[in-house]
């Protein structure tokens, strides 16, 4: 059984769906053993709390140089004995040390189909403004790994979602997380945990 760290900051909506994957049996030989969030007011402590979940708060403005923050952090999800870490809304940059030390073993979910509308500055409704104003006809989401690249780093799932006329980011960012988000992270996180994706050449290659 693998241990499944999820990092957050709001809301917590993607927590959720991984909480209720884990309970429903759609993530296989993984369990969510903590929350970690990088706002001590993030609802998604709640969610965690309500389901027996143990919390961390850990606030980038607590340390005064980023690489005391970025040690703190890798440390943490050391003593956690951490598998897989989940980045589920949470909106602190990771260092080099976090990266390098959980190499592939970090996903993340972004509201596109990357490479379109992604990388610096791309996040939330920002996404969603970008897309409409580009006119495109499908969007979605993609659950990938993390790397030093931002949102640069192998793809494990993808899933297309219809852009309607008259939406607006409010609208599309909904209907992206009913139908795409909460769907396929649970999934790359049970594939993961079934050790069901191996790396080569910067390409998740996903095994029966």
């Amino acid at each position: 059984m693998k241990n499944i760290v999820v990092l957050v900051s709001g809301g917590g909506t993607n927590l959720q769906a991984l909480i209720d994957a884990e309970k429903s049996g759609i993530i296989k030989n993984g369990k969510i053993s903590c929350v970690i969030s990088s706002n001590p007011d993030a609802y998604a402590l709640e969610r965690a709390s309500k389901n027996n979940i143990p919390t961390e708060v850990i606030r980038r403005k607590d340390y005064d140089e980023f690489f005391e923050y970025d040690k703190a952090l890798t440390d943490l999800l050391k003593s956690k004995n951490a598998d897989l870490i989940v980045l589920a809304g949470f909106m602190t940059i990771l260092g080099h040390e976090v990266i390098s030390a959980f190499e592939n073993r970090i996903i993340n979910i972004h509201p596109a189909l990357i490479p379109s509308f992604c990388g610096e500055g791309f996040y939330g409704l920002r996404v969603h403004k970008a897309a409409l104003e580009k006119g495109v006809k499908l969007s979605g989401a993609t659950a990938h790994f993390v790397n030093e690249v931002c949102d640069g780093g192998p793809i494990i799932i993808q899933k297309a979602v219809e852009v309607k006329s008259g939406d607006t980011p409010e609208v599309l960012q909904k209907r992206i997380m009913e139908q795409a988000e909460w769907k396929i992270l649970p999934q790359a996180v049970s594939l993961f945990c079934q050790d069901k994706i191996t790396v080569k050449d910067n390409i998740a290659i996903i095994s029966d």
